[in-house]
Formats: C-alpha cells, sequence, structure tokens
C-alpha cells in the first residue's frame, strides 16, 4: 500500500469540497491523502461560452495529465463534466453516493414570472443543455452567458439586471451556497451524471482501485453509467443539449432522456425501465428509440449548422 495517496483537484471551493470529501472516505477506510492543486482550462478562461471552447474534458484534461504523468494518484471531478470516453491509461475507480441531480433558478425579484410561458425575461447560463429546454418553455426569453465558479456566478448574478440564473443544486448546496431566493426546477431533466462524483486513476494502479472501491456507491454507479450510455450513443457531450436521468425504485431502472434543439424550438423524449438486473443496456437502447421518435432530425440539424 502507497504511504500517501495525492489527490488531484482544481482550485475551487466546490472542487476543494470534492476532493476534501473523498480525502475523509479514504481516511475512514485506513488511507491517508493529500491534495495537489491543478488549474483547468475552464478555470483560466472564464469568459469563453464553453460551447466555444471545446468543453469536451475542458475541467478534466489538466487533472488527466497530471495523472498520466504521475504527479496524483487519483482525480476526483464533477461526474458530469467527465467526457464519455476516458483517456487511454486511465479508469474509473470510484463514484460516489449522488446528491440532489436538479437544477436550480436563483432569482433576482419576484418569480411569478415563470408562471407565464408568454413572458419576456433575461436568463443566465453557460450551460447549452439548460438554454435549450428554457427556451423550449420559455421562447421570448433572452439567454446570457455566465461563467466562472459557483461563487463567482452567483456574485453575477446579484450585479446583472438578470430576472435569474440557473445553477446545478449539488453544486451550491454541497458548500452551503444555495441562495433563499432560489427554487428547483422540477420540470428541467438534468446533464448525466448530474449530482454525481467520479474518482479515477491510472488503471494499472491496482493500490488505488482497491482504496477506492471501499466507498464506490453501485447504484448511483449504475444510474450514471446508463445516462451516460445514452449520451454516447447520441454522440454528445457537455456541449450538446442532451439530458437523462436514471432513477432506481424497488430493483427497477427508471429512466428519462431527452435532446433539445439549441434554439429550444424542437425536442424528442424518451422513458424506458428495467429491472436493475436487466438494465445494461437500457441506456443504449434508449438512445436507439429516441433517434426513432424525433431525435436523429435534431441531431442531424445540430451537425448540419456546426458544418
Amino acid at each position: 500500500m502507497k504511504n500517501m495517496l495525492r489527490i488531484g483537484t482544481r482550485e475551487s471551493q466546490l472542487a476543494v469540497w470534492q476532493a476534501t470529501t473523498v480525502q475523509q472516505l479514504l481516511r475512514d477506510n485506513g488511507y491517508e491523502s493529500e491534495l495537489v492543486y491543478i488549474k483547468s482550462e475552464g478555470d483560466i478562461d472564464l469568459k469563453t461560452p464553453l460551447y466555444e471552447i471545446g468543453v469536451q474534458g475542458v475541467f478534466t484534461r489538466s487533472l488527466d495529465i497530471a495523472l498520466l504523468n504521475n504527479r496524483i494518484d487519483i482525480a476526483v471531478h464533477s461526474m458530469k463534466d467527465v467526457p464519455v470516453q476516458l483517456p487511454a491509461g486511465i479508469v474509473q475507480s470510484a463514484v460516489l453516493k449522488r446528491a440532489s441531480y436538479k437544477d436550480l433558478f436563483v432569482y433576482n425579484s419576484d418569480p411569478s414570472f415563470l408562471d407565464d410561458f408568454n413572458s419576456v425575461a433575461t436568463i443566465a447560463t453557460s450551460s447549452v443543455r439548460r438554454k435549450a429546454q428554457w427556451l423550449h418553455r420559455y421562447p421570448q426569453h433572452r439567454i446570457e452567458n455566465l461563467r466562472g465558479n459557483v461563487n463567482t456566478r452567483l456574485q453575477k448574478v446579484k450585479d446583472n439586471p438578470w430576472q435569474g440564473a440557473i445553477f446545478a443544486a449539488a453544486g451550491v448546496e454541497r458548500i452551503n451556497l444555495r441562495p433563499a431566493n432560489s427554487i428547483e426546477l422540477d420540470w428541467m431533466l438534468p446533464a448525466p451524471a448530474q449530482g454525481a462524483i467520479m474518482v479515477v486513476c491510472r488503471s494499472e494502479d491496482d493500490a488505488c482501485l482497491k482504496a477506492c472501491a471501499h466507498f464506490n456507491d453501485a447504484d448511483t454507479a449504475l444510474c450514471a453509467r446508463t445516462e451516460r450510455d445514452f449520451l454516447k450513443a447520441l454522440l454528445g457531450g457537455c456541449s450538446t443539449p442532451i439530458s437523462a436521468l436514471a432513477e432506481i425504485k424497488n430493483n427497477i431502472l427508471y429512466f428519462n432522456g431527452n435532446i433539445v434543439a439549441p434554439d429550444g424550438s424542437n425536442k424528442a423524449s424518451v422513458t424506458m425501465q428495467a429491472t436493475v438486473q436487466a438494465a445494461g443496456s437500457l441506456g443504449l437502447n434508449a438512445a436507439g428509440e429516441i433517434l426513432e421518435n424525433g431525435g436523429r432530425a435534431i441531431t442531424e440539424s445540430m451537425q448540419h449548422g456546426n458544418r
């Protein structure tokens, strides 16, 4: 066993919270560790919209490089930020029990305008998924780009004349920053694996794989894998408006997924279920079904638009 495991993390308050949580879980199982801070591309460029800077891996690449160069032993990520295809030589070693998967609307004034689907408002988010779902529901609204860590984005909401902005509930709740002026968006389907934390290590590092196996949550891992299978089959990433949620209740895995045109003009949805034992290919099956029921037209229109 290694004397001291090196945990790679970004420097934001949320990332450090996640890494410290893993550090405590390791300690609970008899492993000592230290945090190693590494900047990501997503932390350095805080102005360019994520979909313009090649968001696939923008928050994970620097940690992947540090892992492969043996500067760290494990890396901790918000799972929704991790590309569906991990780099060669890196494997998932644990998925922590999921926190809230919901999106949260932080508003600046009376939120009653949300009841009027023809209202006019300005909403901030850097997520193309959130933008697409929001515009599908509120076609008259204007979307502003919002970048930065949780603390920075919350301050920007206060400093700008927007009606509000969208956040991941887990992100603000984990560091006790959820404002009183916020509501959960029960109608908005989350990003695949939103609310889950993934730990990765080098594929040949048996010691780290063994250490992390102690706190892997099998149910969360299965749900997140199903959602990410759906995403992968649709050739999507963080920069595509694909949403998915898998939940286990009474040994049944219930899956909901959708894909929405970036401008909100079109939407395709799918709902499936299977027993936990038979759920291995559910995400792939759901992707096939949604493509046959309106999803292919949306993905093809997006591909044409990117040429």
